[in-house]
């Protein structure tokens, strides 16, 4: 994908000056110009969101340009490249859409579209965009009109989201975590040879946290649709016996 610099810098969750300034420094490439216009690459948005989990970690951004300096003059920079889109680059193939007002209002007939967009946004579920809104992910909506379709209130269904982020993102954590302690922290300071082995094994660790949150998923909601709606169908059929006796 491509970015323009106010783009770039809140799918980073960063701010303009911060990418010029960084640029400034020499610890983000300069963008490709189209006109007078730069266009940033996801290769800036790995980077800019590595400098931000470095920053978070500690590191002063002189630490960090002397890191990312030592990492291009002796290596290649195809590994580090590959090491840090391993690491923080996306996740998800999915990618966001820009929809106006109407749009998601038509998605949810018979509900106050101005207070639902509100919540939506108050629970980062939307951003604002321009003249509508981003939506990070347009599996999660289409769950949503779904749920409501099927009679959940969209507030209930906003509530659960809001629950499931927190949880998940506790479970990523902990993820995270053990990989960090386990994997990097044994390594200590890394050395040219480290790069590209790492990278490697980041790519193929990232599907284990999907396989293994599915699995767990799969597995507890089976225990718990026996459990609650398994009752409900019981007393379904037996209400006929329970009416001719």
């Amino acid at each position: 994908m491509e970015y323009r610099i106010d783009e770039l810098a809140r799918q980073a969750g960063a701010t303009v000056r911060n990418v010029r300034a960084y640029q400034d420094r020499g610890l983000l490439p300069p963008p490709r110009r189209v006109g007078r216009v730069g266009v940033y690459t996801e290769h800036h948005l790995v980077r800019l969101r590595l400098i931000g989990e470095l920053l978070r970690r500690g590191y002063s951004l002189a630490n960090i340009a002397e890191l990312l300096s030592a990492w291009e003059r002796g290596g290649e920079l195809r590994d580090v490249l590959g090491l840090e889109m391993a690491v923080a680059g996306p996740w998800s193939d999915e990618a966001p859409v820009h929809m106006t007002a109407d749009d998601l209002a038509g998605l949810f007939e018979g509900i106050d579209a101005a207070d639902a967009l509100a919540r939506a946004v108050d629970a980062g579920f939307l951003e604002l965009e321009g003249d509508g809104f981003r939506v990070a992910s347009p599996r999660e909506l289409q769950a949503a009109v779904e749920l409501v379709a099927a009679g959940v209130p969209l507030i209930a269904v906003l509530g659960l989201g809001a629950d499931l982020r927190k949880r998940i993102d506790d479970v990523a954590a902990s993820f995270v975590e053990l990989v960090s302690t386990h994997v990097f922290d044994a390594v200590g300071d890394l050395s040219e040879a480290d790069v590209p082995r790492l990278a490697d094994l980041v790519r193929r660790l990232r599907p284990l946290a999907q396989t293994v949150v599915d699995a767990e998923l799969a597995r507890a909601m089976e225990r718990n649709a026996r459990a609650r709606l398994g009752e409900r169908l019981a007393a379904l059929f037996d209400a006929p016996d329970e009416a001719a006796s």
